[in-house]
Order: structure tokens, then C-alpha cells, then sequence
């Protein structure tokens, strides 16, 4: 997937952000959508025993918004409130977020508030020459191998309409490769046919792959059987759907090296 380009029209057009990269998305879907869906505690859930910090990685991040709002969420903190680098959640969380976006990862950097604690890069997923060597680069600044827990949120339909069957079943296990939880929001079918619907009223071309897709219909199940039945994860919860339809799932990998440490401190 190609990095967005001028070339791709005005970015305030709906339908101009074919990889999603919506310039004011939070203003249509606030991150209070989804969070108010995640019980609090949930990183002590998920992770009761590790004193280490924890690293999580964001996938799609936009401009941040839902980003630093996740981050406060899982670690107790109210804006405004106490210091914001101390969690008051008992927990310790460093939060890698990318997008293919540079722009909005740029408005991402300027304005986060937890600069020591959540890092904001430009990364097309979908280009494996470039990001496994990042990924392995960050993690390997903890001593780690993977990421604790990943965010994917609605993301998946740009990723298969950009990409076609083949791309979204290769993302969803390179992503469920490289943590231990998943926290997962795939966009409902219909989302696919009204962004289809907007690049025409642009009198743009179709999505490559849009009328070729055999992975359709209900994509929350379509998803689940993907990641269950060929990335060897487990679906932990299904935390409930946001008032735009989309539901929140949590998957659990069931691999033999997903404690996240190097495999020769694993030997020690």
C-alpha cells in the first residue's frame, strides 16, 4: 500500500481517504465510543503478574486521538489530573502507534502529551521490508520480541479493500504474530460498500479488490474464524458494539513465544 499522495485529492472529501487516513475522524467517531466498552483494570486483568513495563502497539493510529485516549484509559489517568508519565493503574505501558499517513502522524507528534511514553511513526503495515526491521528495532530497546497487547481499530476493511483476501488474511497474522492480546474493532460489511459508494460520487475508480472479495458478510465472525482457525489465537471477549455498529474483540495468542522476552533471556 502506497503512502498517500497530494495526488489523492482533497483531504476534507470523505471519499478521499482511501486508506482511511480521515483527517478529522475522532470528530465522527469519538475514541468515548469505545472506551466506555473496556472495564477499567483491564491491563491488571490481562497481565497480573508482570512488574515489567508493558508494550502495546497501535495499528492506524490517525492524528493520536484515540491513541492517547486508550492510553489513559488502560492506565487509570484523568485528564488534567496528577502527573500524567505516573499510571495510577498500577501498571506501566509504553504505546508504539503508526499510520501510512505522514501528516497525521505528524499532528500526532505535536500534540501528544505523553511524549516519553507513547511514540508516533509513519509505517505502512502492509510493506514487510520496512516493518519488521522497525518493529524488531523498538522492541528490541526493551529486550523484548513482541508486543504485550496490539490495537487494531478499524483498520482491517482499508487493509482488504486496499489489499484484496490474500493482504487482509496476511495482516491479521503478521498482527496476531506479534503480541499476546489482540484488542480488534473490523468494520461491518456495510462500511465496505459505503466507502465504495463514496469514491464513485467522487467519480474516482472503484477499490482493486471491492467486487472480488470472497471474505464478506458478517466480518466480525469472518475475522474471529480467521484468527482462530489460522493464527493460532482465541477470542477472550467480545466487549460489546459501538453505537456505530462495530464490535470490540479481544483475542488471546495460544503460540509458545508470546511472553514477549528475547528467546535467549527465555533460556536463561
Amino acid at each position: 500500500m502506497a503512502a498517500p499522495t497530494n495526488e489523492e485529492g482533497p483531504a476534507s472529501e470523505p471519499g478521499a481517504a482511501p486508506y482511511g487516513n480521515f483527517p478529522n475522524y475522532s470528530r465522527f467517531h469519538p475514541p468515548e465510543g469505545r472506551l466506555r466498552l473496556l472495564p477499567e483494570g483491564l491491563l491488571r486483568q490481562l497481565f497480573p503478574s508482570d512488574a515489567r513495563p508493558l508494550l502495546g502497539l497501535d495499528v492506524g493510529c490517525n492524528s493520536g486521538e484515540l491513541s492517547v485516549a486508550l492510553y489513559r484509559h488502560l492506565l487509570g489517568l484523568q485528564e488534567g489530573k496528577g502527573s500524567p508519565e505516573q499510571p495510577a493503574d498500577g501498571k506501566d505501558l509504553h504505546l508504539l502507534c503508526c499510520d501510512i499517513d505522514p501528516v497525521l502522524i505528524e499532528r500526532a507528534q505535536q500534540s501528544s502529551p505523553f511524549p516519553n511514553s507513547i511514540s508516533f511513526a509513519n509505517l505502512d503495515i502492509m510493506d514487510s521490508s520496512s516493518r519488521e526491521p522497525f518493529l524488531t528495532s523498538y522492541l528490541s530497546r526493551f529486550g523484548r520480541s513482541t508486543f504485550d497487547i496490539s490495537f487494531c481499530m478499524s483498520v482491517t476493511m482499508w487493509i482488504h479493500l486496499n489489499h484484496g483476501d490474500r493482504g487482509l488474511v496476511e495482516f491479521l497474522a503478521f498482527l496476531s504474530s506479534q503480541c499476546r492480546y489482540l484488542l480488534i474493532e473490523p468494520q461491518p460489511w456495510k462500511c465496505y460498500r459505503a466507502a465504495a459508494r463514496r469514491l464513485r460520487k467522487l467519480g474516482r475508480n472503484d477499490f482493486d479488490h471491492f467486487r472480488s472479495l470472497a471474505i464478506n458478510g458478517d466480518m466480525a465472525e469472518r475475522i474471529t474464524q480467521i484468527l482462530t482457525r489460522d493464527c493460532t489465537m482465541e477470542l477472550v471477549c467480545c466487549f460489546g458494539s459501538t453505537s456505530w455498529d462495530r464490535s470490540l474483540l479481544l483475542f488471546k495468542s495460544n503460540g509458545s513465544n508470546h511472553d514477549g522476552r528475547e528467546p535467549s533471556e527465555q533460556q536463561q
